[in-house]
């Protein structure tokens, strides 16, 4: 279990990476009036922002399980 809740944090972490890029792409494209693109982006970094929360959600979960007097 204890590899489980380290996976959850490592994913966690490459959806936050994700997200960053795509937030840097959006910023990226909303300068030059690629208004429509920079959306596609917002989008795409949202999206990684909700699967990094629910991994992060998952490991709390399993600390708890883990270590109940935590």
């Amino acid at each position: 279990m204890a590899k489980k809740v380290a996976e959850h944090h490592r994913k966690a972490a490459e959806h936050h990476e994700h997200a960053a890029r795509h937030h840097k792409e959006a910023a990226k494209h909303h300068e030059t009036g690629k208004h429509e693109t920079a959306a596609h982006h917002a989008h795409l970094a949202r999206g990684h922002e909700e699967r990094a929360n629910k991994l992060s959600e998952e490991a709390v979960e399993e600390y708890i399980i883990l270590f109940p007097t935590l």
